[in-house]
């Protein structure tokens, strides 16, 4: 990561929340510009180009932090960390289908909560892998140093998680990682969340690779690749 930590955009209409994740990731070095609704976060995130966004679900405007996610992931690949108050199953794994990078409920540990921007931070850095070259699987590329994935030489669009992930299997290539396995390598030994993380964002792998990603279920243990 650059010594410039830059510049996060949170979208959280609670003023008491927002400033408290405001002060915390001032403490850190971040520069931090608040937005209260949906149109002023976009318009935020439009205008001053941040590293991450966090983001609430609930929202006053019509436009949901849902619908905000969406919107981003057609626009822009910057790191999304969900923050809200919805913490069943259904809605954790729409956040993170839609292409949020993490999802954290509320209450939460504002020192926590920097510390996963961090980590996602490191992860999302190119230079983080510089000089770690390019893997090759059939029509998929993997380039570590540009992180970007290619099929057949075309730049398909991934969040930083499904670049991780995807990144984590082809390195173990025709090997079976458990769950366990990929959240260790991808998300960190200290990630707090079930193994469901892992299977949604391999389905968002397999959606956007289709056939050329020959990726395996091996029922009762975890996945390979190739």
């Amino acid at each position: 990561m650059s010594d410039e930590p830059g510049t996060i955009v949170v979208i959280e209409d609670d003023p008491n929340i927002a400033d408290l994740v405001d002060m915390y990731l001032r403490r850190d070095g971040f520069r931090v510009i608040q937005a209260s609704t949906a149109k002023a976060g976009l318009e935020a995130v439009a205008r001053e180009h941040p590293r991450l966004v966090v983001l609430d679900i609930g929202l006053p405007d019509r436009m949901d932090g849902l619908e905000v996610c969406r919107t981003l992931r057609a626009t822009s690949d910057v790191p999304v960390v969900i923050l809200t108050a919805r913490d069943a199953e259904v809605d954790r794994i729409l956040g993170l289908e839609l292409g949020a990078d993490d999802y954290v409920t509320k209450p939460f540990s504002p020192r926590e909560l920097v510390a996963r921007v961090r980590a996602i931070l490191r992860r999302s850095e190119p230079s983080a892998r510089s000089g770690a070259g390019t893997l090759r699987i059939g029509d998929v590329e993997v380039d570590l140093d540009r992180h970007e994935i290619r099929l057949a030489g075309d730049v398909v669009a991934f969040t930083t998680r499904e670049f991780d992930l995807l990144a984590c299997l082809a390195d173990n290539e025709g090997l079976v990682l458990s769950r366990r396995q990929l959240l260790d390598g991808v998300w960190g030994a200290d990630w707090v969340g079930d193994d469901r993380t892992v299977d949604v964002h391999v389905r968002q792998l397999r959606k956007k690779l289709g056939g050329a990603l020959p990726l395996t279920t091996v029922w009762g243990v975890g996945y390979r690749l190739g």
